[in-house]
């Protein structure tokens, strides 16, 4: 190619470029800069969940776990995140042990399904990471009776949505 045509393609490509740059649409804004008007997951406290109620929400997550032949861990806190009830199936990964804790624990503390944890970090809010008690995976969800928080479960063993799936389902004895 002789240089002037070269300049001639060099400048177009910048130009052009340039052009191109000042078409895109600017970023989002940063969804931390939103101000809600009201709080978010303003759930008020209520008298924490009970042995035999906690057992009934077991229960009924172990009975959807052993529909589809999964093996799950599944835990139930009070509405301050300290253990109630607990299960492993026979089978369930050790691991799930802590997780399924950790899972029921966050949704007390945080008033929320952890699916909302991983919902933000996977939308790029990994300073959810930073936050103490955390856990950016489905399966922790809440327990709301009468518009109070009781207490939440946590299920550990399979995929997420597996855990998900067992959680609420257990949780439908609750939140109704």
């Amino acid at each position: 190619m002789k240089p002037q045509a070269f300049a001639i393609a060099m400048l177009s490509a910048v130009l052009l470029g340039g052009v191109a740059a000042h078409a895109q649409p600017a970023p989002a804004a940063n969804p931390l800069d939103v101000i809600p008007d009201k709080m978010p997951f303003d759930v008020p406290y209520g008298t924490p969940i009970g042995l035999d109620r906690a057992q009934a929400v077991i229960a009924a997550a172990v009975a959807e776990a052993k529909k589809h032949d999964w093996k799950m861990s599944v835990a139930v806190v009070d509405s301050g995140g300290n253990l109630v009830a607990f299960a492993r199936m026979d089978g369930a990964m050790l691991a799930s042990v802590a997780v399924a804790e950790h899972k029921a624990r966050a949704a007390a503390t945080y008033r929320r399904e952890t699916k909302a944890f991983e919902n933000g970090v996977q939308s790029g809010l990994v300073l959810l990471l930073s936050v103490d008690g955390v856990i950016a995976a489905r399966g922790g969800i809440p327990l709301v009776e009468d518009g109070k928080l009781i207490g939440a479960i946590g299920a550990s063993g399979g995929a997420s949505s597996q855990d998900e799936v067992c959680a609420k389902a257990g949780a439908a004895t609750i939140n109704k």
